[in-house]
């Protein structure tokens, strides 16, 4: 099939200079997420057309198999479809859709396409007990014969209760001599699509319709409020996916999915946590409150504690992380590392059963097994232009509030006493430790406050 996406409308409502397509919905644009799920049904062409927003649209979604046409200005969906027309090919038939529109599901599109077949208007259709504002679904002895738009209808029209979604299907070459005749004699002074349904039923080609597995795929956006309870819905689904596969979810409602969340079995999650990107919890992950982690992977039985931020890292097996910590990209921890409150991590490799318990940053280093960081630790990897990297072997004890200047090593086995400026290598096995002598001072006074 070809698959045309209306996008072009400028979204008044929503109060803002972005294009109301773009306005994200769990972590992408809306029109990203029709354009995937038009991807999944595999279609010869696939057209967007656009228009407020300059070229801002077509610059930030392009991809080889999309073309985009400009609708300027905007003269109703009959037009916006017109415009796409030249990017169309008239042996299959097209799909239309809606740019704000992101729920829809691509079974129920494919059940759509299934009955349209190839000579057959298909329009999606829903029953709602408030129709107001839609177009409602004219039959005369079950058949669909036109629709009529919610300002041109009488008031016996006004209490039918099935109203069109405007997705669609027509054959594509049919399509094109419909359009040709639309007229913008109505209430609103566009063209509007819909009556195509009356120049196919004069042309004697059948109208038949189907229907979404839920009313919320036809939901669209025109407001912040109703972006928000759709990201509610699209969030209750991913919980609900998550509950059925046995992720434990503290609580449905509070949980915030923004790409790919992959679980293995008996994982659980607490209260306020946001994944983005893809990440990945393998069996027995345990994920503690109002945590924020982005592409990541988290690898069998590791425990992140409550407010921890991990992106662009993989964490070992049985990994202790937090509370409060942070790896940010390039973080890679061996199995069994403990990374404590207020550490931070950076391009750095740190190697089974190492530790960084407490208020450290580790950046650009390379640390081995069963090493101890202390606290207060932070590696000097940036010089103000450069930086460089950290090497700390196996079994090394760093002693509190040391500081380590890049480039350097400490060798295997090898301790810092606490204080420590470390700017040599510190060999394999032995104590270094560069501190002043302390000394006490005989006959000092601590001063008073002078009396005025």
């Amino acid at each position: 099939m070809n698959v045309i996406i209306l996008a072009a409308g400028m979204g008044k409502r929503m109060q803002s200079a972005l294009p109301k397509v773009l306005h994200p919905l769990a972590g992408k644009p809306l029109l990203a997420h029709v354009i995937d799920t038009a991807r999944t049904l595999s279609p010869q062409r696939l057209c967007v057309v656009y228009g407020h927003g300059g070229e801002m649209l077509p610059q930030m979604l392009a991809a080889p198999d999309l073309s985009f046409a400009r609708q300027e200005p905007q003269l109703g969906t009959g037009h916006a479809v017109m415009q796409g027309l030249p990017h169309l090919s008239d042996d299959v038939p097209t799909l239309i859709l809606y740019g704000d529109v992101p729920l829809t599901s691509a079974g129920s599109l494919q059940a759509l396409a299934d009955i349209a077949g190839a000579d057959k208007l298909a329009i999606l259709t829903i029953a709602l007990a408030n129709p107001t504002g839609y177009g409602r679904i004219v039959r005369e002895h079950g058949a669909i014969v036109r629709i009529v738009e919610q300002k041109d209808a009488s008031e016996a029209e006004r209490a039918i209760t099935e109203v069109n979604t405007g997705i669609m299907v027509a054959p594509t070459a049919l399509l094109k001599i419909w359009l040709a005749t639309l007229s913008n004699d109505n209430a609103q002074g566009e063209y509007y699509l819909t009556d195509i349904v009356a120049r196919a039923v004069a042309d004697g080609v059948p109208v038949v319709s189907a229907q979404p597995a839920a009313v919320w795929e036809t939901l669209g956006v025109n407001s912040k409020v109703q972006l928000a309870e759709l990201e509610r819905i699209f969030q209750q689904n991913v919980a609900h996916a998550l509950l059925e596969q046995g992720v434990t979810l503290a609580d449905p409602a509070r949980l915030d999915v923004r790409g790919e969340l992959v679980c293995g079995r008996d994982v659980s999650i607490d209260i306020s946590c946001v994944f983005e990107g893809k990440v990945t919890l393998e069996d027995g992950v345990s994920i503690g409150a109002h945590c924020v982690i982005r592409n990541a992977h988290i690898a069998k039985g590791a425990a992140i504690k409550p407010f921890c931020h991990i992106e662009d890292a993989v964490v070992g097996a049985a990994c202790v992380i937090g509370p409060y910590a942070r790896l940010r990209p390039g973080t890679e921890l061996g199995e069994d590392v403990h990374i404590g409150n207020f550490v931070e991590i950076k391009n750095s490799q740190i190697a089974a059963h190492s530790k960084a318990n407490h208020l450290a940053y580790v950046g650009d280093a390379t640390i081995g097994s069963r090493v101890n960081v202390g606290a207060g630790t932070i590696t000097c990897n940036y010089d103000g232009a450069n930086k460089f990297r950290t090497v700390i072997e196996d079994d090394a004890f760093i002693g509190s509030d040391t500081q380590l200047v890049a480039p350097v090593t400490v060798g295997k086995g090898a301790t810092l006493g606490a204080g420590t400026t470390l700017t040599r290598d510190a060999p394999a096995g032995k104590l270094t430790v560069s501190r002043a002598r302390q000394i006490t001072v005989e006959g000092w006074q601590r001063p008073v406050k002078l009396k005025k």
